[in-house]
């Protein structure tokens, strides 16, 4: 797995590969094709929470007293989207890379490893310094 901090909002690298590859929202999550000398991949990518480990009550007692406050004690999101939920903890991104000839292409010996790394280094690079997802379709 190729692991990085996600410092962003939930559901933003979803768009960024959703926009960028050009997916029209179809296997988002995996089975996302690129193609590296001439030769295919694929890759699928999870978000991760790793919570810390001190306990913080004063958000929780914020949280319920806003949604007491806003929503009159209903439960209910009214129309929330995922980019509107705010991440609590650390977050990262984790990516797996297969192709039809090495079911893991991350692993110390498999041949294509440095050539992929390299390539999940820039699209990381590339996702953390974008803020309009709509730009890497240029750069393609």
């Amino acid at each position: 797995m190729f692991i990085f901090e996600d410092p962003k909002q939930a559901g933003d690298f979803y768009e960024y590969v959703n926009t960028k590859f050009e997916l029209e929202h179809q296997s988002v999550f995996d089975d996302v094709p690129f193609l590296l000398r001439e030769k295919q991949y694929f890759f699928a990518f999870y978000e991760i929470d790793i919570p810390d480990k001190v306990l913080n009550l004063a958000p929780m007692v914020a949280d319920a007293l806003w949604n007491e406050v806003v929503y009159d004690g209903q439960e209910e999101t009214r129309g929330m989207q995922p980019q509107d939920v705010l991440r609590k903890g650390n977050w990262y991104i984790a990516i797996e890379v297969y192709s039809d000839t090495e079911k893991d292409c991350l692993v110390k010996d498999s041949l294509s490893r440095e050539t992929v790394l390299k390539y999940l280094s820039t699209l990381k690079k590339e996702y953390l310094a974008t803020h309009n997802y709509n730009e890497v379709v240029f750069k393609n």
